[in-house]
């Protein structure tokens, strides 16, 4: 099969599977809102941090080296699988010790026995990390949803039963730590592959090499991209904090399910063209402004829709998260621009220069957040398009080297899409402002969608912007 027909396949069952996990989630998570407080949700927003380092470890760094290795034999999955293992093992007994001080930290007592349990799920996961990176090697994505789905029906079905039985906080831990277990014992089911009694020391340097530069990268960028939740949970309510993550999830909606839909067969598609420079550009920037056309409307128009879309979905008790939602989604749009760029480095192998960028970047945001902290959430929310928009000059800098494809000609490239956007926003804000304003919030939702919609694909169709056809090729020809 041609690596546009496995991409291809990929992608109707990453999206499946995306998709299905993402209407899925967001329901539960709806019914959720709707029960539990913002103070409940942001309690679990402060442990965020911990939870992200420890799949970090899982799904980072040596699992990403056995999808991009080319040969691989039954030592280099067994001693990966051993590794990650021990090291979720022994990243969920450091936190135990410390969930006292992180409660400490957040002045928060039950976060204690929050962390303690949440945790575990650390365990569950490493359990099957590599079954899941042999999945994503062969491009098997036909099997994750089937294993998905269930797992996170059961997982939300236990945490609504939870919710309405007045849990409250622990619906949302038992509900996450029933997914996660549920999903590990799966794939152990459907991926055929039993770890044998095999440690490489050989095999492990080789993988150990190329993954612990990119493991401190993952951290780095976890710990970071959860830092703003730590500054927040430290300097103001949880309410502020569930605030924030109810936004940051809903902005993540259409990112997780069109970008990571992608990414998951992005990266082994890029590692199968590594060594030809002109394909993989040309790849590379196909790929990069058809996500952008689909991604970047998305989020304007949900940006420009925030209130009514906010106020129907979740109640006025969550209308304080609109303002948060709306700046958050202008970092989205250029989250593709970051990824890909930095895809670039890792199908190169060279995970050396993706963590000296990702240490440079770190420095930029910590700088950020001294000089807007003093200014309240709205200032430290600017300040991370502030970032974004510095982060993208300094991830390109070595796609500009790679494969000749620098951070300008990127930009000159998407502009067109990000600019019609823009457009398509401000017609919505029109009519929804001028004509619909005092209808009901549903009405607002659909005719300021359907507008902006029509007007994006009708100028975008008259214009004949390449996008709109590769991706109407890409999803309609057989």
């Amino acid at each position: 099969m041609s690596l546009r027909r496995r991409a291809k396949k990929g992608f109707v069952w990453t999206f499946a599977q995306q998709f299905g996990n993402q209407v899925i989630g967001f329901t539960i998570s709806l019914i959720l809102a709707r029960i539990l407080l913002p103070e409940e949700f942001g309690l679990i927003g402060m442990i965020a941090i911990f939870v992200a380092i420890g799949n970090t470890l899982l799904n980072a760094g040596l699992t990403q080296s056995l999808i991009r290795s080319e040969e691989l034999e039954e030592a280099d999955y067994s001693t990966v699988f051993y590794f990650n293992l021990v090291s979720a093992t022994a990243v969920y007994i450091l936190v135990y010790v410390l969930a006292p001080l992180i409660a400490s930290f957040y002045e928060q007592p039950i976060l204690t026995d929050i962390v303690r349990l949440y945790c575990l799920s650390f365990i569950f996961s490493a359990f099957a990390a590599v079954q899941l990176a042999r999945l994503t090697k062969r491009m098997d994505f036909k099997t994750q949803t089937l294993v998905a789905l269930p797992a996170t029906i059961t997982g939300g079905a236990v945490g609504i039963i939870m919710a309405y039985s007045g849990y409250g906080v622990w619906s949302l831990v038992w509900s996450s730590l029933i997914t996660s277990f549920l999903s590990s014992v799966q794939l152990w089911f459907y991926s055929k592959w039993k770890p044998g009694f095999i440690f490489s020391r050989e095999k492990f340097k080789v993988h150990f090499n190329f993954g612990y530069k990119l493991t401190l990268s993952g951290l780095l960028n976890r710990i970071f991209d959860n830092i703003f939740i730590i500054v927040i949970g430290k300097y103001f309510s949880a309410a502020q904090v569930g605030f924030y993550t109810r936004a940051e999830t809903t902005k993540q909606l259409p990112l997780s399910n069109i970008f990571n839909s992608l990414d998951r067969i992005t990266y082994p598609m890029f590692a199968e063209i590594q060594n030809d420079d002109v394909r993989l550009k040309r790849v590379y920037k196909q790929l990069l402004q058809m996500v952008l056309f689909v991604v970047a409307p998305l989020l304007i128009f949900l940006a420009v829709l925030g209130e009514p879309a906010f106020r129907f979905l979740f109640t006025e008790k969550w209308l304080p998260a609109v303002p948060y939602f709306q700046i958050l989604c202008v970092t989205g749009i250029l989250y593709p621009l970051h990824a890909y760029n930095l895809s670039i480095l890792n199908v190169k192998g060279r995970s050396d220069l993706f963590l000296k960028l990702e240490v440079l970047k770190k420095v930029v945001i910590v700088l950020t957040i001294l000089v807007t902290i003093p200014f309240g959430i709205l200032a430290l929310l600017y300040g991370q398009v502030f970032i974004s928009l510095v982060s993208f000059f300094i991830n390109s800098h070595y796609t500009s080297r790679f494969i000749k494809y620098p951070a300008w000609h990127q930009l000159k490239d998407v502009l067109p899409v990000i600019l019609l956007a823009l457009a398509a926003g401000a017609v919505i804000y029109a009519v929804d402002r001028i004509g619909i304003n005092d209808q009901p919030d549903i009405l607002r939702i659909i005719i300021g969608g359907l507008s902006g919609i029509i007007v994006y694909l009708g100028i975008a169709y008259l214009l004949k912007l390449r996008s709109l056809f590769e991706l109407s090729n890409l999803i309609f020809k057989k």
